[in-house]
């Protein structure tokens, strides 16, 4: 059976309970949580999708994460995919949210931050590989994999947000 989403308006308000499925063949807005996942280093994770998967098989991703379920918030839906895709028991902070265009369909992106060991145990069936880069290297693993869109856009918006943050505590 497809999940079941909120379709939401361009203010994020809920207007309705949808399939995903349907929320994506029509467009509608949704709403998606992520996070990015740092170690005590700094290092990010970084994730290559199962190839048997039916959105993006095989891509690269900066961002562990899916679809808001209905009458979650965006933090416990972050958590619920830790979970599910890494194994991790984590709080994500949420950082900010958007209306993100790209990828399947549209949909408002949380982007969240979550602080987390190594002790990661990928699910095979989300997972094919992870792997943990400083920002070094993953800006130069973005221009040389195949990333996913919703990667490329939340990763950028997050190292802008992390610029003003610490220009405003300087």
């Amino acid at each position: 059976m497809d999940e079941l989403v909120e379709r939401v308006d361009d203010q994020g308000r809920v207007l309705g309970v949808v399939s995903r499925r349907q929320a994506v063949r029509e467009g509608w807005l949704h709403r998606v949580a992520v996070t990015v996942c740092r170690d005590e280093s700094g290092r990010i994770v970084v994730t290559r999708r199962s190839e048997h998967l039916s959105r993006f098989p095989g891509l690269y991703e900066v961002v562990v994460g899916g679809a808001v379920g209905v009458g979650e918030s965006y933090e416990q839906a972050a958590a619920r995919e830790l979970a599910e895709e890494l194994g991790v028991r984590a709080r994500p902070r949420l950082l900010f949210t958007f209306p993100n265009r790209s990828g399947l369909s549209p949909h408002w992106l949380g982007v969240h931050e979550a602080v987390v060991s190594h002790d990661v145990i990928a699910e095979p069936e989300e997972v094919a590989w992870h792997g943990w880069l400083t920002e070094p290297e993953l800006r130069l693993a973005l221009l040389k994999w195949r990333f996913t869109p919703d990667s490329h856009e939340a990763f950028s918006r997050y190292l802008a947000f992390r610029l003003r943050l610490g220009n405003a505590r300087s």
